[in-house]
């Protein structure tokens, strides 16, 4: 089981702090709280909604003076709720939740798409802290959808770093999906560890390619999650439980559950569906 303070699945009642509108649907939440504040890279918080529902949230800030935040994409009911929030409104949270990105000192590459992003820029802080050679590719539908390209080309630029960034509009950088920028990336260089976060047929394509590749990854998987900490069974993929066995798997461990990984996940009634 992941490491994390047993009061943490405790639910507490947080103010949001601060609200930042990151692009037309994605918005970014600030809070306070202690346990959050000390969550590591590829951890995430149950956020409660009241009178409606609790979401699983990734983790995308963490830090000084208590503060933690998600970034959230107004997609459903519940992230709808969510994105009317404003400064002084209450949330109900519980967390930090699961295993984290394990920091690899080196050469390294991060993949992330849309709301993806979010968690690989925390991650790309603690990488910088190592000082590791990092390059960063971002991918989203259209340069409207671009997440953090302002605060990671300034984060870039205090270390060692590249960036390259595609629309599959062609309206910003590379005209087509983040992954044909990593076939042709791996193509001229090696890399010690790829980390990778966003939707489940994106990451396995990358899958893929740093198996052909031979390059060690480590990746997010998103999975409906309703209790957090192994009981409901609604994350299973493979012999694994999400919540508390990821969410960040390494490629291992993806060999493991390759028949249902980008392929399989579970609905409310626990049943296999198709991602």
């Amino acid at each position: 089981m992941s490491a994390y303070p047993i009061d943490a699945n405790f639910q507490r009642t947080v103010q949001v702090q601060k609200v930042v509108k990151e692009s037309p649907l994605v918005k970014t939440f600030f809070f306070k709280d202690k346990l959050c504040a000390q969550s590591k890279p590829g951890q995430f918080v149950m956020i409660w909604l009241p009178g409606f529902d609790e979401i699983p949230m990734s983790i995308s800030s963490a830090g000084s003076n208590r503060l933690a935040s998600i970034t959230v994409a107004n997609v459903g009911e519940a992230t709808k709720l969510l994105h009317q929030k404003a400064e002084g409104d209450v949330v109900g949270v519980r967390g930090p939740f699961g295993n984290s990105f394990r920091l690899v000192k080196g050469n390294v590459l991060l993949v992330g798409g849309g709301t993806g992003i979010s968690p690989l820029v925390f991650l790309a802080e603690k990488l910088i802290e190592l000082k590791a050679r990092m390059t960063f590719l971002l991918g989203a539908k259209t340069m409207r959808e671009l997440l953090f390209l302002s605060k990671i080309e300034n984060m870039l630029s205090r270390t060692e770093a590249k960036m390259s960034v595609s629309a599959e509009d062609g309206s910003y950088g590379h005209k087509g999906v983040v992954t044909e920028l990593l076939e042709e990336t791996l193509a001229k260089e090696k890399f010690d560890m790829i980390y990778a976060c966003g939707k489940e047929p994106m990451l396995l394509k990358i899958f893929m390619l740093t198996e052909k590749h031979k390059t060690p990854l480590q990746v997010s998987l998103e999975r409906l999650m309703r209790c957090a900490i192994g009981l409901c069974g609604s994350c299973i993929i493979g012999k694994y439980r999400v919540c508390i066995d990821g969410p960040v798997f390494t490629d291992e461990r993806l060999r493991e559950v390759k028949d249902e990984f980008g392929r399989f996940k579970r609905d409310f009634d626990g049943r296999k569906v198709v991602v």
